[in-house]
């Protein structure tokens, strides 16, 4: 990689920044643009990434103006975008982030997870088994890892372990020699149409996937099984939950491990940690060692992350954006800490998503005892007549739930006052960034 030049359009994202890093690690010259400042942004900046928060095209630093730069480019920015439009016109070359991806790992033994929801943790999991186990391998993760606070691992080049985004059927640009489909919800309907659709490219990337598959029991596809609530190839048993955690048993198709342990909370990540065993097991890792590795998963950045915890507020942050997962963290709330009033603050990402699950969104989330909804997370996306937050609001309402729609300064100020003692924060844009203050107010 040395003396190449590339130029990352979004390089704040969290699936872009993590090759980004990868590239700089690899002696590359790495620029890019991003709308706002981040601490992904500062985290880059300070590896000697440069980065411009001006669109303009005269903003681009003047090492990546010429044609020899290959541009790395997220879906999130428009093709309206002046800097897109000049390297265009300009004759670079020019990837999305996962085409770039595919092209990566094309030659290399590559393990892939893909899934509605788990593929970050699932992910993350199975980095962590890789490390414990002293394997050479590159991963990245769509999330930030407790483990080493980043989204990328880089310990060799032997196997390379990617999360597989079906948003814009980005996971079809990967050929992996393993993967795992932890689900196939409907999501991303602004783009796919139809749940059918859906299940259609799932179906197209299992196709691709050279050696072996392992899917979630009851999901229609050929492959390995797992399962923590029947049998299957891989399954649990015998599952009681301890401290922040879960002990279990683990049946695979060679072995039978007993009391081991996983720690984190979430009978969702407890899925998660045994597709992760299945995946490595199923690549040629000794099981032995990955049933001990799994007691010392540190977790990922807002997946179910606990910030604070005493006798008066317990404050849990997640990235949770689909009525599936936030149904995931209040049966997991529900289970660790039964009966004890809950106050969900939510901030809903996309107005397309708001719109095709919004009876779903308003079913879940009248679960908890007090609902804060934060205006709607745009993303990519323009506003939708007739989609909002207040809407979301009222058909809460309808469940005899009384619910606060508010600004993030409204509930910086009102945070502190919430009498509920489980205060979980929820979503997929940029209410993550406010969590911190809001902790240092209770």
């Amino acid at each position: 990689m040395q003396n190449k030049l590339f130029y990352f359009l979004g390089i704040g994202g969290i699936g872009m920044s993590s090759i980004a890093r990868f590239l700089s690690f690899q002696g590359a010259q790495v620029g890019g643009y991003d709308k706002t400042p981040s601490e992904i942004t500062s985290e880059l900046i300070a590896l000697g990434v440069q980065i411009t928060f001006d669109e303009k095209v005269p903003a681009i630093p003047s090492a990546f103006s010429s044609k020899s730069v290959t541009v790395i480019y997220t879906p999130a920015v428009p093709d309206a975008h002046p800097q897109k439009q000049f390297y265009i016109a300009n004759g670079n070359k020019m990837l999305k982030r996962a085409k770039f991806l595919g092209e990566l790992t094309r030659n290399t033994p590559t393990l892939a997870v893909a899934g509605t929801h788990g593929k970050t943790t699932t992910t993350a999991i199975l980095t962590h088994l890789f490390k414990t186990l002293n394997q050479s391998f590159t991963a990245f993760v769509g999330g930030v890892m407790n483990e080493n606070q980043s989204n990328l691992m880089a310990l060799g080049e032997e196997v390379y372990l990617v999360e597989a985004d079906e948003f814009d059927r980005s996971f079809l640009t990967l050929f992996p020699s393993f993967a795992c489909i932890t689900s196939m919800d409907a999501d991303h309907l602004d783009f796919y149409g139809s749940a059918g659709e859906v299940d259609v490219s799932y179906r197209l990337f299992a196709n691709q996937v050279k050696q072996l598959l392992v899917v979630e029991k009851g999901l229609p596809l050929e492959g390995v099984t797992y399962s923590i609530n029947e049998k299957a190839d891989y399954s649990m048993t015998n599952i009681k939950p301890e401290g922040f955690g879960y002990y279990f048993d683990l049946i695979t198709p060679h072995e039978r491990f007993d009391k081991l342990y996983f720690s984190q909370l979430g009978l969702h990540n407890l899925s998660n940690a045994l597709a992760a065993f299945a995946l490595a097991s199923s690549y040629g890792l000794k099981e032995s060692d990955l049933s001990r590795a799994l007691s010392t998963f540190k977790g990922v950045k807002r997946r179910l992350q606990l910030h604070v915890a005493t006798e008066d507020h317990v404050v849990i942050d997640d990235y949770a954006h689909h009525p599936t997962e936030i149904k995931a963290v209040y049966d997991t709330l529900e289970n660790a800490y039964p009966g004890i009033p809950k106050c969900v603050v939510f901030q809903p990402h996309l107005f397309s998503r708001t719109r095709d699950f919004l009876d779903d969104f308003a079913a879940v989330l009248s679960l908890f005892d007090r609902v804060i909804l934060l205006p709607i997370y745009p993303a990519r996306e323009l506003p939708i007549a007739g989609v909002s937050s207040g809407v979301l609001a009222v058909e809460i309402n309808n469940y005899n739930k009384t619910v606060e729609v508010m600004s993030k300064e409204q509930l910086r100020i009102q945070f502190s006052g919430i009498s509920q003692r489980i205060k979980v924060i929820l979503g997929a844009g940029d209410i993550g960034r406010e969590v911190e203050g809001l902790k240092q107010s209770i």
